[in-house]
């Protein structure tokens, strides 16, 4: 399987079909590269409205209409072109792939949440390794991308040592604005042994780094884009965990309202990329306790961290309690294609 999984990552990009389509094709209506430059393809003129698009430099009101006019004129040849048929990211694990139908979806967003010391970073850590194994075991056959906001990996300042040990391809300069982090190699040396993946071919198939607030946060997603269109395939974007920073950046009632809208832009972006891209995403989520719970029959008191907005932009929802010993137990909260049910791994 090692073997099988070098030779899917190597030729993962060589067989990558590009999931967006290009601005070349509307020049032939008077639209030149020069009018949008800063943009890339023609789902980034789709799925961004005029006001935001209006802020990259050297783009105006009227290029936006001539570009949106030469789309209309070719929406019978690109109106579907980003349509694609999802599939499956495995945990590695028969109990939760069943549970899930065969693992996460892509092209959505999945979101598990619990308390502490549930196993959430543990299963960032096995679909670290798993997503890039080849199809026909389970994989993602891509690259993955980890957003970091508690300090669960190792803190590397100094690029050179990152890149001089092998944990990031060079070309990754892109997030250079940004504090690099790695995983520690004894907690994927153990999952990787597991499958029969080679630890190195696991680092280097692995971009990290790690946010500090939630503007850092939002400008990190915006790069990744560009590094996902350069760089692809990727298989899966996990971020770990979504809401502690805002927690930490918005503070009592007063500003909930300006939270929740922050967050909610956020997770827009989010899902247009697992669209674009044909990426599975995970997040996962803090939980807090529910002032009301111990006056009313609710038998957890405890509910996740975003409140409907996080609801609402998840597509699978899955809560992770604590069992006996070293057990763990996952839940289908909420799934458009999974009833509720619940199983339990170590």
């Amino acid at each position: 399987m090692q073997a099988q999984a070098h030779a899917a990552s190597g030729n993962a990009a060589a067989a990558h079909e590009s999931p967006y389509l290009d601005l070349e094709v509307v020049t032939k209506h008077g639209v030149s590269r020069h009018d949008m430059q800063g943009v890339c393809h023609v789902e980034s003129v789709l799925y961004t409205v005029k006001k935001n698009l209006l802020l990259i430099k050297g783009i105006t009101e009227a290029k936006i209409d001539k570009v949106l006019e030469a789309i209309q004129k070719e929406k019978e040849n690109i109106c579907f072109i980003s349509l694609q048929i999802g599939s499956d990211e495995s945990l590695g694990v028969k109990g939760l792939d069943a549970l899930l139908g065969g693992g996460l979806e892509s092209s959505s967003i999945t979101e598990i949440y619990g308390e502490f010391r549930t196993g959430k970073t543990q299963w960032v850590h096995t679909l670290a390794v798993t997503a890039m194994l080849p199809a026909q075991h389970g994989g993602g056959e891509g690259k993955v991308a980890i957003i970091d906001t508690e300090v669960d990996c190792t803190l590397i300042h100094s690029v050179s040592h990152v890149l001089a040990k092998g944990a990031f391809r060079p070309g990754c300069h892109i997030l250079l604005i940004y504090s690099l982090i790695l995983i520690p190699l004894e907690k994927i040396a153990p999952i990787a042994e597991r499958f029969g993946v080679d630890c190195e071919a696991v680092l280097n198939n692995l971009l990290i780094a790690r946010a500090y607030n939630t503007d850092h946060q939002m400008n990190m997603i915006r790069d990744l884009a560009a590094i996902m269109m350069e760089e692809g395939p990727f298989a899966i974007l996990i971020i770990d965990s979504m809401t502690s920073l805002f927690r930490v950046d918005y503070v009592g009632r007063g500003e909930l309202s300006a939270r929740q809208q922050s967050l909610g832009q956020m997770l827009s972006k989010i899902t247009k990329m697992a669209e674009e891209f044909n990426v599975a995403v995970l997040i996962t989520n803090q939980v807090m306790s529910n002032p009301d719970g111990g006056m009313t029959f609710v038998s957890d008191p405890k509910k996740p961290v975003g409140g409907h907005v996080l609801a609402h932009a998840s597509t699978t929802r899955l809560e992770l309690k604590k069992g006996r010993g070293d057990c763990r137990i996952c839940k289908v909260v909420d799934s458009p294609s999974q009833p509720e049910a619940e199983a339990s791994y170590q």
